[in-house]
């Protein structure tokens, strides 16, 4: 079956003037091609689409659902074109990200503020989920790009790295643990914990490691943010695990020492995917570059990458 927008409009002008000739003139024809057009749609379709009577051209049956259809691809083409027409303008845009809790605290505000600011008339959409969940939506065409921690199964989907990422336990510039340098998982899990808020990605992946050894991690206390926790760490309330950009972040300000852990999962590659770069939207593949290649942005003196 084969019609094009211009099939479909005459239909609509010929149906709404109630007139062949009329319509004719609405959609710009001559009469002779508007006929042809009406008769090869009716033997593409086997049916007659048009009757004539006392009242002039009316639809039959058949043309009644054609007309119906058409309406429906018509306005969807002019909201298309409308859509299309702003983007073109730069008038709106909106990008929708899925991270890990590593990238969404420590990596993606600098780079998200870089391409933000190059871009005001952009929108983005971003929820923390863990890296199996992402790989999902993006898969299912939930979201635009996500970031991921290895080593999750990505098959069919495009990856590019993003950050190296290590996590840490945080411990007091005083405590038995500061004066070694790596220790298990399993160890820290020994100690009173200071942990990340229900819903945080990373306190899910965590406890999972913890009931796949047969222990609980004892949380004494959950907050929203890895600063916080290491300020906590400080005051003695407890140890915790963040990546090991926070840690360094932090210990500049704080009486507190980061031990690696020994675990080969504690050492992660944070990865971009998305299901095809070039099936994306124009400013998800400018956000997809721009993640792929940063470039620091100067704003007050502070550079931004």
């Amino acid at each position: 079956m084969r019609f094009d927008l211009a099939d479909l409009r005459l239909f609509l002008h010929v149906a709404d003037a109630g007139s062949l000739t009329h319509g004719a003139q609405r959609a710009g024809l001559a009469l002779p091609s508007a006929s042809e057009r009406v008769k090869a749609m009716e033997e593409t379709l086997g049916v007659p689409l048009l009757r004539r009577d006392r009242r002039g051209t009316q639809p039959t049956a058949a043309g009644l659902a054609l007309l119906e259809h058409a309406r429906l691809i018509l306005a969807q083409f002019e909201r298309m074109k409308g859509e299309l027409g702003a983007h073109a303008r730069g008038l709106k845009g909106r990008i929708r990200v899925l991270s890990n809790t590593a990238a969404i605290s420590e990596h993606l505000p600098g780079s998200l503020a870089a391409f933000l600011a190059r871009h005001p008339t952009v929108d983005i959409e971003l929820e923390e989920r863990e890296s199996p969940d992402i790989v999902e939506a993006i898969a299912g065409g939930q979201a635009d790009i996500g970031i991921v921690a290895d080593p999750p199964q990505t098959a069919g989907l495009e990856t590019h790295p993003y950050r190296e990422d290590r996590l840490v336990l945080v411990v007091p510039a005083r405590h038995a643990l500061a004066r070694v340098r790596q220790v298990w998982f399993a160890d820290a899990l020994d100690h009173d914990l200071v942990g990340l808020s229900h819903g945080s990605a990373l306190q899910a992946h965590l406890a999972r490691h913890a009931a796949r050894l047969g222990k609980k991690m004892r949380l004494r206390v959950r907050l929203t943010g890895f600063d916080a926790q290491c300020r906590l760490v400080e005051q003695g309330a407890g140890l915790a695990i963040v990546p090991g950009t926070a840690a360094a972040r932090c210990a500049r300000s704080m009486a507190i020492r980061a031990v690696r852990l020994r675990d080969d999962w504690s050492a992660r590659q944070l990865r971009i995917c998305v299901r095809r770069a070039a099936s994306l939207p124009v400013h998800a593949r400018r956000l997809l570059e721009h993640l792929k290649h940063p470039t620091p942005v100067r704003r007050s003196g502070i550079v931004i990458a």
